[in-house]
């Protein structure tokens, strides 16, 4: 949601992207996916209504038909603002507060076998085995929006966006292919955490400690 606040359009394909690659865990689709959209947003307040238009149009009519994937269903909460009285009586100013444009996606498909599902558990007793970064930015390291630049207090910047949508299909569908070959033990996401916090999530589920190589991220 933070990523409205700099590009709308931005943050709801990144929603999207957020439940399909969660979704992907489990031995599904991508053709058999669909997803329900809650659209939020302050109907009516500064440039909000044409924020709200950029995002449903750049999931509803371009991102969705590209992947393949359909929204047959969803909502809509359009007052997100409140008006509000600040200060000592008789000398109160009247406030006002309004959220970005958000969506919230779910995303559901049909599962082939659910004991398939990959968790970010690391799996401790099949060996030696390796820890990939597929990084779907494509070496971008865009931060804006980020809790990075909100605790330095800083904003703008580019936002994270799913912006190849090509790209995204092709990835789920080598990820699908990892794990019909057996050659996946765990998956997780990188999210807003970045890869430590990632690492760490999977170090905690599987109840071990990491001694990690930073050797490939020597150039950056």
């Amino acid at each position: 949601t933070p990523l409205a606040l700099i590009d709308a359009a931005a943050s709801a394909r990144m929603a999207v992207g957020e439940a399909l690659t969660n979704l992907f865990a489990a031995d599904v689709k991508l053709d058999e996916v669909r997803l329900s959209a809650n659209w939020m947003a302050a109907a009516g307040f500064g440039d909000e209504d044409a924020a709200l238009y950029d995002a449903v149009h750049a999931v509803g009519m371009e991102l969705c038909p590209a992947l393949g994937v359909s929204i047959p269903v969803g909502k809509d909460s359009l007052s997100m603002q409140t008006r509000y009285s600040s200060g000592e009586a008789g000398k109160a100013t009247q406030q006002q507060t309004a959220s970005p444009v958000s969506l919230i996606v779910s995303a559901f498909a049909r599962t082939r076998d659910v004991r398939r599902a990959l968790t970010p558990q690391l799996v401790l007793d099949q060996g030696d085995s390796e820890i990939w970064l597929l990084d779907l930015g494509a070496g971008h390291d865009r931060l804006g929006g980020s809790s990075l630049l909100q605790a330095f207090g800083r904003s703008g910047g580019d936002t994270p966006d799913l912006d190849d949508a090509p790209r995204f299909s092709s990835a789920l569908a080598a990820l699908g292919e990892a794990r019909d070959n057996g050659l996946l033990l765990a998956y997780h996401d990188r999210s807003d955490g970045g890869a430590f916090a990632a690492l760490l999530e999977m170090a905690f589920a599987g109840h071990c400690g990491l001694d990690i190589g930073l050797d490939g991220w020597g150039d950056n």
